[in-house]
């Protein structure tokens, strides 16, 4: 149980130590600043600790915002301060250091009074403290500022103010106008009775799960269920987080099951899509596969992007960006056109049910098209305009390169590629599949594209468009692997191409989740025994080329089974432990996905 260190003479009528009790702190009181850094010594050094001014007047959300957010090891509100493990020694040093200079004793009431913002500017590292907005938090220096204090805290709706800050401050406009306003109150519902954001993200995935089953029937009723179940999915899925953040319930494990399930959902969709088309004779397994790919390469592209552009200085084009913002409905529009996934899905569900997969996959195909030239030309001007990326940009590029044991093999640090010798090896590779398919030609194509993917990461990927380099790779190997599986031409191929997409893809996007929450990539062992990019692509052009169309569809499964076997037990074990570990509670509140 986290303790709260109450310091100073009590104030008669003051509601701190009850509401510092429902926010689940066991409370202590210290007269004096020696007993309060005696109290904070007492305390069980994996436990939160917090030291609070007892004069503290303020809502109780400022208290549960201040003090109970487990993302920040460190967190401090006037008149409250609060460290969790990680911060314990900065808390006790500064404590240390604010008594050895003011001398302060135990019974010492008056050199007491402020000793929590005293050792807050004492931190010696640094120091979260949340926006409150209209929410008060102060210490009141006399009786008349306490009740004016009081005054302000009753002219203000709590619980209208953390609902609102429920809301995930930017996000699409089909979420933030049909989505949001009601699902926050199905989070607080969920709140009150004591569910947790893990369930609810649970509760989305099986939503979606059974919508992919509807879907799958083939029948114009599973259609239509289908499309209504993936919007309740979605509004699941925005409860989630709002939930988390009504709540300030965050774990490291809570995010990457947000972030997985979203894609493990919309593959799965895609799926019921694909099974329910067949039953009524027609194939769109490839637009399927093709979505995915779409899909999963925009994302690396944003990703890396981000990766590249981080502390890099902006150029024209990001100010004129920010002049639009400044016009109300350019953003919503430009919002809308990139097809967040409250739009996508939106978009989807409705097609699932008024219209046949095959619709549906051609919109989503031309839409999500539409929105990567978009995304990609804007991001190319911006990078043409600015400066190159750093070190640790460049570190986290070759990490979501992906590259396997083939190009360690040929690695030649006086090779310089980078995005030109990616794109051309990409297109070598993609291309030949596509006019000569299984073959020879496109056997040594591949082994062109090992040597162009070595030379691509030859030396630290610092270009300005050296971020194209692993949506580059991505589009190389899912391209392809799309492009053979359709050449066999045999019922099986293709679903089998999916599977292998999907497994590789997991693999790319826990790549992501796990530089974003600053855990570094995947263990190189991992990456070689799935065999990087570059050696998947050569090992499935070889595997096309010496099997039969038949033997080729085998060969995909059982590929896919084994590398989704290697990279989800691997993917579990590290979040697992990550989370039982105590590792800081991530939230990401960027870009919808």
């Amino acid at each position: 149980m986290p303790t709260a260190i109450v310091t100073g003479p009590p104030v008669p009528g003051s509601s701190l130590e009850g509401d510092l009790r429902s926010l689940g702190f066991d409370v202590r009181s210290a007269a004096g600043a020696a007993e309060a850094e005696t109290l904070l010594a007492e305390v069980p050094g994996e436990e939160r600790v917090a030291l609070v001014d007892t004069r503290f007047v303020g809502h109780v959300h400022a208290l549960r915002l201040g003090l109970t957010d487990p993302r920040f090891p460190l967190s401090a509100i006037p008149g409250a301060v609060t460290a969790q493990r990680s911060g314990r020694q900065a808390l006790t040093r500064a404590m240390a250091r604010e008594n050895s200079a003011t001398g302060q004793g135990a019974g010492n009431g008056t050199l007491v009074e402020g000793l929590p913002d005293r050792v807050t500017t004492a931190l010696d590292t640094g120091v979260h403290r949340p926006g409150l907005g209209s929410l008060v938090a102060v210490v009141p220096a006399d009786p008349q500022a306490r009740n004016e204090a009081r005054q302000a805290v009753a002219a203000v709706d709590e619980e209208a103010v953390r609902l609102r800050s429920a809301v995930k401050a930017r996000d699409g406009f089909f979420t933030t106008f049909c989505v949001s306003p009601y699902s926050r109150h199905l989070a607080r519902w969920c709140a009150r009775r004591g569910l947790t954001p893990n369930q609810v993200t649970t509760a989305s995935l099986l939503t979606a799960l059974v919508a992919a089953g509807c879907a799958a029937t083939g029948t114009r009723a599973g259609f239509v269920a289908a499309g209504v179940l993936l919007l309740g999915s979605f509004v699941l899925d925005c409860a989630d987080g709002q939930l988390a953040r009504y709540s300030l319930q965050y774990s490291t494990l809570g995010a990457w099951l947000d972030a997985t399930f979203d894609r493990a959902k919309e593959y799965a969709f895609y799926a019921g899509l694909a099974l329910g088309a067949a039953r009524t004779g027609d194939d769109v397994w490839a637009l399927a596969l093709g979505a995915i790919i779409l899909q999963s390469c925009r994302h690396v592209v944003d990703f890396s992007f981000a990766e590249a552009r981080t502390g890099a200085a902006e150029g024209p084009a990001a100010a004129l960006s920010g002049r639009l913002d400044r016009v109300g409905w350019t953003v919503w529009v430009r919002r809308m056109i990139v097809l967040p996934i409250g739009e996508r899905w939106a978009l989807i569900a409705v097609l699932t049910a008024a219209t046949t997969p095959r619709v549906t996959f051609w919109v989503l195909l031309a839409g999500c098209a539409f929105a990567a030239a978009y995304t990609t030309a804007g991001r190319v001007l911006r990078s043409l305009r600015s400066g190159r990326a750093g070190e640790r940009a460049a570190r986290a590029l070759a990490d979501l390169a992906d590259g396997g044991p083939l190009s360690e093999l040929l690695h030649r640090p006086w090779a310089r590629g980078g995005a030109a010798a990616a794109a051309f090896g990409a297109a070598l590779v993609t291309g030949s599949a596509l006019v000569w398919g299984a073959g020879w030609q496109t056997v040594l194509a591949a082994v062109a594209y090992v040597i162009c993917s070595a030379a691509a990461v030859g030396r630290p990927l610092t270009g300005r468009l050296d971020w194209l380099v692993p949506p580059l790779f991505r589009a190389a190997e899912y391209g392809t692997v799309l492009v053979l599986a359709a050449d066999a031409e045999v019922n099986g191929a293709l679903p089998a191409a999916y599977g292998l997409v999907s497994a590789v893809a997991y693999h790319h996007y826990d790549t992501v989740y796990r530089i974003r929450g600053d855990a570094g990539a995947p263990p190189r062992p991992l990456v070689r025994a799935i065999g990087g990019h570059e050696g998947r692509t050569l090992a499935v052009a070889v595997l096309a080329a010496v099997l039969t169309a038949s033997g080729f569809t085998v060969a995909l499964t059982a590929l896919a089974v084994a590398v989704a076997l290697v990279v989800l037990a691997e993917s579990i074990r590290f979040w697992v432990a990550a989370h039982r570990g105590g590792a800081p509670a991530v939230h990401d509140e960027g870009e919808p996905a």
